[in-house]
């Protein structure tokens, strides 16, 4: 418990490659390059934007340097080789896309194999799929590895994986455990989490000695 219930400095999806600083959990504020799989905030992305057309350059990728602009063919290659490197953010992607063609034994393939690499994201997706807590689930629901993979997931500093926690924690009525996870998904900035806090605190569920 004491390994889980420690709060993480940031959340599991650390810095951007450039700017070094945190990323937001809004992963609308941030974007995964197709040729490198590194991924860099809109922030820098738009910088770099703005830098090569004053300049009047080639449209490059900001961390790679690759050019931009690639055939299907070229991202297919540059992908391709991410997956054989084993990088953790390229086979989660390939899970993704397996699971967006319902072919879920692919998908669980490819995401076990980046879990077992330490991808927070692959962990949070098989917890929710062993939980049976996504609607096109096709895993045999098993709920140790589900709370497994979302344990890792939150330990990593994943703040949904937070929430299913402590949804998790309410539903078998441990309310202190509960409250724990939700305190530190609060912390990392999820409003599910602040919310839900605020609504136990408003029906008597919570006290503030709970937030000490």
């Amino acid at each position: 418990d004491e390994i889980l219930f420690k709060q993480p400095e940031s959340s599991h999806l650390g810095d951007c490659q450039i700017c070094c600083l945190p990323h937001s959990i809004d992963h609308k504020k941030s974007s995964l390059s197709a040729c490198c799989t590194k991924w860099i905030c809109n922030g820098c992305l738009v910088a770099n934007v703005i830098r090569e057309r004053k300049e009047k350059l080639e449209s490059k990728c900001v961390f790679c340097r690759k050019k931009s602009f690639l055939t299907g063919k070229e991202s297919e290659l540059l992908f391709n080789k991410r997956i054989e490197a084993n990088d953790p953010n390229a086979l989660r992607q390939m899970g993704t896309i397996y699971g967006a063609q319902a072919n879920f034994a692919k998908a669980m393939e490819f995401l076990t194999k980046a879990a077992k690499l330490g991808d927070a994201e692959s962990h949070y997706d098989l917890g929710m799929m062993y939980g049976h807590r996504l609607p096109f689930s096709t895993a045999g629901k098993d709920m140790k590895k589900a709370r497994y993979h979302l344990e890792e997931a939150a330990i990593a500093g994943h703040p949904e994986a937070r929430l299913q926690l402590g949804i998790v924690e309410v539903e078998s009525k441990r309310m202190d455990r509960a409250v724990k996870h939700f305190i530190i998904a609060a912390n990392l900035g999820l409003d599910e989490a602040i919310q839900a806090l605020k609504g136990y605190y408003a029906d008597g569920a919570v006290s503030k000695e709970d937030f000490a």
